[in-house]
């Protein structure tokens, strides 16, 4: 199927690993121009590398901390002054840490609010006027199978990320006749560095072993396995799309059959 986003301007907010990774290579092999962000270190060097052998069309990367919105919004504002243009935007930061209730600090909280609510505000606060103007664009806000159905020990997460579809329910009634789309993806257990991550920490809690943790996790899941970055990608790829542009407001899970509700 051609998506019709060749020379398209894609934005990937987080890169440079993980499920933003896998989607930015998606993205640029499609034939879309791409800009990533992530912290300035190497890693944000070595995925624009990686980013750019997966097509033939430029690559940029940024580096902005977006839990400073000003940052977030920074990078909007610098990829648009260097290709001209903002296309699709993808919404994506890495989740607030694994914790109980009484062990959140208030500065956690304001952490987890700013990284995973007001970076994606403050993106699309920046993005959306430039998308007007060519009316058309994407919207694309990466979430959590947790908006759904809440994870155990995940309250932050649970808590940030509803919100951030409260926001996209909304703006999408206003964006719509300017034929600008958004939607939100909500990865179930997909094998990342997050989720590694997640499994060391459930399993030092439990005193079991992360592969037994991850086990359980596929035990839980209709499909017996942990998703793969590249099937996220390509759901990602797909609502960028020209195909997809009568889909909007939407929330759209990846988790192998995971969510067993019927909405």
């Amino acid at each position: 199927m051609d998506l019709g986003i060749k020379n398209k301007v894609a934005l990937v907010a987080g890169g440079s690993m993980g499920l933003g990774l896998a989607t930015a290579q998606r993205l640029a092999s499609e034939g879309a121009k791409v800009a990533i962000c992530a912290l300035p270190d190497e890693q944000l060097s070595l995925a624009k590398e990686t980013i750019a052998k997966a097509g033939s069309a430029e690559v940029i990367a940024i580096g902005a901390d977006l839990s400073n919105p000003e940052e977030a919004r920074g990078f909007v504002v610098r990829a648009n002054e260097h290709f001209g243009a903002v296309d699709i935007l993808v919404n994506n930061s890495g989740g607030p840490p694994a914790m109980q209730f009484l062990e959140i600090s208030d500065e956690q909280w304001r952490q987890g609010f700013h990284l995973n609510l007001l970076s994606t505000i403050a993106m699309t606060k920046a993005a959306v006027p430039i998308m007007k103007a060519r009316n058309w664009g994407r919207v694309i806000n990466v979430t959590s199978i947790s908006v759904k159905q809440p994870i155990e020990g995940l309250i932050l997460s649970n808590t940030i990320r509803a919100g951030v579809i409260g926001f996209a329910k909304t703006l999408a009634t206003e964006l719509a006749p300017f034929n600008i789309t958004i939607n939100n993806v909500c990865p179930g257990y997909t094998l990342t560095e997050r989720v590694r991550k997640l499994s060391i920490s459930v399993a030092e809690k439990q005193g079991t072993t992360p592969e037994a943790i991850i086990g359980k996790w596929e035990s839980e899941i209709p499909m017996k396995r942990l998703g793969r970055p590249e099937e996220f990608a390509a759901l990602v790829a797909f609502l960028a799309s020209e195909p997809a542009a009568y889909i909007t407001g939407a929330a759209i899970q990846s988790d192998g059959g995971w969510y067993k509700g019927v909405m």
